[in-house]
């Protein structure tokens, strides 16, 4: 995607440029949002920038949380509108002067007159006087005509079509409600409509009220209690992001950042289709099926894509009608309902929810499986093709496939054998420090832990584990790459293996390396990958009488305990690994030609 520019220069003065989401367009009547700095110079310019644009991008936030208004938001606005003018008078009638407060304040202006405050010699001193008393005995006639005066005006607006009267209140329920409603549209017109003939019904109530009667009620068909019930919005301090937030502090399951930043994300695309104030107590199976329904529909890569730019989930799918891109697979919408089933899970535990809505709507796993081995034809074209050969550099992956003088000799081409010949998962592999490849027994071995140098993860506790290394390993020089890495002081295996932005290892290469397939012929679709060499020596186990069973454990399918994480293995066991990893064997493969270029 390209860069997004924020900063423009007209002339010589600088201005903050952002682009107005593609849902929210119709409601500015623009596309792109500008403003002056009022600044030639480019580095304060950088410095005012940032404020403007988070600011418009709040205000995006805030316009989204808004949302159409229905017919039940105008009954509620006519009926509270009608009940507010009623209420209004109420209160300023107890709150008007009574006969004993006229009198008790004609009383005091005659004690000033005795006392010589007031005098007839200074007129403006006893008009000024007089003022407040006058007032007195005026206000509820004042008041009368004052409202007299405004059930006129607001009848020949109705008629005239005038809504400035009535704007005032109409952008207060609107507010109030956080309702979608542009100035001058035919839904703002209405409303003013409607709430002009609630507020002339409410008046004519309160002139009954002024003549002693009380039992006036609504003529106007439009004004009466209103039934619908209006969506809720979310309590301050309760949206379901704000929520997720504690969620997150909390980390009840204890999972990894990365695991908890993607839980974040689907339960952001969740709050994207039902908005940002929805509350959290309304979240239910129609809600959560009604997303589902449209993740089944959600492309690959969405938020990668220039066409999808600045739309919303359900905008993104129906564009997709039009762009045609494959949707994401069952198990992709599997991960997006497991995220925020944890943490529906956790809401009902607080109490927010009487029950996880997300349960039973997982999709059934496809029998098929996805990721298959190679064949040995494969695997003889794959590591005779540049990549393992020779390219012309190793540096950006549209130059492996191009035959070269380039070796890749770091991680990218060690852990693709190691796994062929272990059946250990990649990032396991990338992660080894130099003390977890040893000599134990007279047996090398890999051991996979979250002990030792740097930041190192597994899946499981389970999957921590002694790997004895293959001959073949050692044969193709993997030994001899650990002895000279160990020369030069490194204390991890790979040095130059690192983990992306969201804490995953080698998840780069695992994107790359497919399509590094695909160049050179050996995948079209879906099926090979770098999990591929593990499937290969799951099978090649097999093949050697194994059961799954008996194997399982060194793939690292096994519950873990506390004792596993410590000590070395017993002598038998040892030898055990060793028999299972040495009958890992691909007839017909050949890596001969990779012996002269492991150095």
């Amino acid at each position: 995607m390209a860069r997004v520019t924020y900063l423009e220069r007209r002339g010589a003065t600088y201005y903050a440029r952002l682009d107005v989401p593609l849902d929210l367009v119709g409601h500015y009547g623009t596309t792109t949002r500008k403003k002056s700095l009022r600044t030639k110079d480019e580095n304060e310019a950088k410095k005012l920038l940032w404020p403007v644009i988070e600011s418009w991008r709040a205000e995006f936030e805030e316009v989204r949380a808004r949302r159409e208004i229905t017919d039940d938001d105008k009954a509620l606005a006519v009926w509270q509108h009608y009940e507010a003018t009623i209420g209004g008078y109420d209160r300023k009638q107890r709150a008007m002067p009574t006969p004993d407060d006229a009198a008790a304040e004609l009383q005091r202006l005659y004690r000033r007159i005795d006392m010589g405050e007031i005098s007839s010699d200074d007129f403006v001193g006893m008009i000024n006087a007089y003022t407040d008393y006058e007032l007195m005995l005026r206000a509820r006639t004042d008041d009368a005509n004052l409202r007299g005066r405004r059930l006129h005006a607001l009848k020949g607006a109705l008629t005239s079509g005038d809504a400035n009267l009535i704007e005032p209140a109409v952008k207060d329920f609107i507010s109030r409600h956080r309702l979608l409603v542009d100035a001058g549209s035919d839904e703002y017109r209405e409303l003013c409509v409607l709430m002009m003939r609630a507020e002339i019904e409410g008046l004519q109530r309160t002139i009954e009220r002024d003549k002693g009667d009380f039992t006036g009620t609504p003529k106007d068909p439009i004004v009466k209690p209103a039934s619908g019930r209006v969506r809720e919005a979310a309590a301050p301090g309760e949206t379901i992001m704000e929520l997720f937030d504690i969620y997150a502090r909390e980390n009840p399951n204890q999972v990894k950042p990365d695991t908890l930043a993607q839980a974040r994300r689907d339960v952001g695309l969740f709050v994207e289709y039902v908005g940002s104030t929805f509350p959290v107590h309304r979240i239910d199976k129609k809600a959560v099926r009604e997303w589902k329904a449209l993740l089944l529909q959600y492309p690959i890569k969405a938020s990668e894509t220039n066409a999808f730019d600045g739309m919303s989930l359900s905008q993104i799918v129906k564009h997709n009608e039009t762009v045609k891109k494959p949707t994401i697979s069952t198990t992709t919408v599997n991960r997006y309902l497991s995220g925020f089933s944890a943490f529906c899970t956790w809401l009902t535990n607080h109490g927010y929810l009487t029950m996880n809505p997300a349960v039973d709507m997982f999709l059934k796993k496809s029998k098929e499986k996805t990721t298959k081995p190679f064949t040995v034809e494969e695997m003889n074209t794959l590591f005779k093709s540049p990549f393992f050969t020779g390219c012309q550099d190793d540096g950006s992956p549209r130059f492996w496939s191009k035959q070269g003088n380039v070796l890749i000799r770091d991680h990218r081409y060690w852990v693709p054998l190691v796994m062929l010949y272990s059946g250990a998962r990649p990032a396991e592999i990338a992660q080894l420090g130099i003390g977890d490849v040893r000599e134990d027994r007279g047996y090398w071995i890999m051991h996979i832990t979250t002990e030792g140098e740097g930041d190192k993860s597994v899946k499981t506790d389970g999957s921590m584990r002694v790997l004895p290394v293959h001959p073949e390993l050692v044969r193709l020089g993997f030994l001899a790459y650990h002895a000279r890495t160990k020369e030069k002081g490194e204390k991890r295996l790979f040095p130059l293996a690192e983990r992306n932005e969201r804490g995953q290892m080698m998840a780069d290469f695992s994107r790359d390396f497919p399509r590094y397939l695909t160049k050179i012929g050996l995948k079209d679709g879906r099926g090979l990958s770098l999990y591929s060499f593990r499937h290969g020596a799951a099978d090649a186990l097999r093949r050697a009488g194994f059961l799954d069973e008996q194997f399982g454990f060194l793939l690292g399918h096994t519950t873990g305990t506390m004792t596993q994480r410590y000590g070395t293995l017993p002598q038998g066991m040892l030898e055990q690994r060793v028999e299972l990893v040495n009958s890992i064997s691909y007839p017909g493969l050949s890596l001969d030609h990779l012996k002269t270029g492991s150095a």
